[in-house]
């Protein structure tokens, strides 16, 4: 955790703008994990540097203007974009065909599950962006909704194990698997409601 304790130094000394330049760097696809960014980010509020529900804002926005600038980039572009150096790093075209193969299979809720699996939101944002499958308020819908469950998650699991290393590496190491349940449960409570919604109108109906 010697990048965690890196971040929290660095977001301690120079505040919110810190963490949203953090944030704008894990957008991009660069090799800074979003997770511990969020954590660091709740840790200095924990530890008294920023106030919890202000970094909980400004990482929601900063997350959303990141993944945003991705599919935008991607969009504008469209196909070009995999010629750019830098994105040929992230996105070959062998992993391109791979992640329109994954939309042609699960569609929209690629976008939803991208949020959740470090190391592929920047490939399938930009393939979003790129094919045109989805219009860029139908992106921000599901990306708000998938953000809204992690964002809150890593950045107040920073602020109450501030005081608290060990507890706090414990669960940064269950969290991604705690995401999933997490995940599973928000989608279950959908489909359950969704289906007494189904239930009262065809009564209704009877």
């Amino acid at each position: 955790m010697d990048l965690l304790q890196q971040l929290v130094t660095i977001f301690a000394e120079n505040g919110y703008v810190a963490v949203f330049i953090a944030l704008m760097i894990c957008g991009a696809g660069l090799p800074l994990p979003e997770d511990i960014t969020l954590v660091a980010g709740g840790v200095i509020a924990g530890l008294g540097y920023a106030n919890v529900h202000t970094m909980f804002a400004l990482a929601m926005f900063g997350v959303l203007l990141g993944d945003c600038a991705i599919f935008l980039l991607g969009h504008h572009y469209g196909a070009r974009i995999l010629q750019w150096r830098f994105v040929a790093r992230v996105l070959t075209p062998s992993r391109y065909v791979k992640v329109q193969e994954k939309f042609d299979q699960y569609g929209n809720r690629m976008l939803f599950f991208a949020r959740f699996l470090p190391g592929m939101r920047t490939t399938v944002y930009l393939t979003a962006g790129t094919t045109h499958r989805v219009s860029f308020l139908r992106f921000l819908l599901i990306d708000t909704m998938a953000a809204l469950i992690s964002v809150p998650i890593w950045v107040y699991l920073g602020y109450f194990g501030a005081d608290n290393h060990e507890w706090l590496v414990k669960w940064i190491h269950r969290g991604q698997s705690s995401l999933w349940v997490l995940v599973g449960i928000v989608l279950l409570t959908v489909l359950v409601l969704w289906w007494k919604h189904r239930r009262r109108k065809r009564c209704g109906l009877d």
